[in-house]
């Protein structure tokens, strides 16, 4: 981000490409720290948006670890990645952030008024006076299906784990995968799709036992097929697979659906001359700022002597950033320090006056 042609370069994006949306805060990360960090921003009453590769909120925590439980949230005897991210996301829903999902911060690049124009993969621009990268060890992406070409298909007949199920009603449908989304999409699938099939490559699953159990009762009852092997081809109508005695299936469709896990990509935050220290950004421990004004880091992306990547700690970054970010957002402007048990300015934005 430094140097005139990297400004000029970004001045003649904003002509060229749709006008961004402006904000005062832009949150890369829709993870526990990312959603406590707009919790924070909220109260100090920056408004802002929030990007996230993911189709949902929740992040790794509830990517990886959902259901497994959580011991060390201060006040929560016992949670859930999933019930940790719904209880953030209750408690934000007051200060009405805007989000987008399905999407990466592609390019970030300084503009001659200093604000910092942003890119996603989608098209999507921001204009933003501050921008927080709560990205934990990267953006967390499905993994792909590893077939030639098989990319020009993803939005029309190829999906990968996809939020609603309410389009393939009707639908021959072909499953990817054998972990708990993958049978759990199945079986969704069952009562609304016109023919149901799983393919996995082995007679096996990584899932909750109950899920199996209920997913071998299924294919007993003929509500869908299950199919060992591997795909080997695609060509949008059929899905072509290779079984484990050397036999090819055509598996005709209308869609289908991967459910292979995530996988953490860094992504174009490598790019963004934020010097880099094990693939972790250095910040400073009064702000958590970056070496580049305006950009933070909080949560497992961020390094300082002393780091340890704990959720509380993000939790403890997100709020000194925030109000790091009340020197920008509101220059030569005292903010007070409030706290939400007798602040009746805070009652009112969390709506509880």
């Amino acid at each position: 981000m430094e140097g005139q042609d990297r400004q000029d370069r970004g001045a003649g994006a904003l002509s060229t490409l749709p006008a961004p949306i402006e904000t005062d805060a832009l949150v890369i990360g829709a993870g526990p720290v990312g959603l406590f960090q707009a919790f924070q921003l909220g109260l100090l009453e920056i408004p802002c948006h929030i990007v996230d590769a993911l189709p949902a909120a929740g992040g790794q925590c509830v990517q990886l670890y959902g259901d497994k439980p959580i011991y060390d949230i201060p006040g929560i005897p016992a949670t859930s990645g999933r019930g940790l991210a719904e209880a953030l996301l209750q408690q934000l829903a007051p200060l009405k952030p805007t989000f987008h999902f399905e999407q990466q911060i592609a390019t970030l690049d300084r503009q001659p008024d200093q604000r910092l124009l942003l890119r996603t993969t989608a098209g999507t621009g921001f204009l933003a006076r501050t921008v927080f990268i709560a990205a934990g060890v990267g953006a967390f992406v499905p993994k792909r299906i590893a077939l030639e070409d098989i990319q020009r298909f993803e939005g029309s007949r190829l999906f990968y784990h996809p939020e609603s199920l309410e389009r393939f009603d009707g639908q021959a449908v072909v499953v990817n995968g054998g972990d708990d989304a993958a049978l759990a999409t199945a079986l969704a699938l069952a009562g609304r799709a016109r023919q149901v099939t799983l393919v996995h490559r082995r007679d096996g699953f990584q899932a909750d036992e109950k899920l199996v159990a209920h997913l071998r009762a299924s294919i007993s009852e003929g509500a869908l097929r299950f199919v060992v092997g591997q795909p080997s081809a695609f060509d949008g109508q059929a899905l072509q697979v290779a079984t484990p005695d050397a036999q090819t299936l055509n598996l005709p469709l209308d869609a289908l659906i991967a459910c292979l896990g995530i996988s953490p990509r860094l992504g174009p935050i490598a790019d963004w001359g934020l010097a880099l220290v094990r693939k972790q950004v250095p910040v400073d421990t009064e702000r958590f700022q970056t070496r580049e004004s305006g950009v933070f880091a909080v949560g497992d992306i961020n390094t300082y002597p002393g780091k340890k990547k704990l959720i509380v700690c993000g939790f403890h970054e997100a709020t000194l950033a925030a109000w790091g970010a009340t020197e920008i957002v509101f220059p030569g402007k005292a903010v007070p320090l409030q706290y939400t048990t007798t602040s009746t300015r805070l009652h009112q934005l969390l709506g509880v006056a």
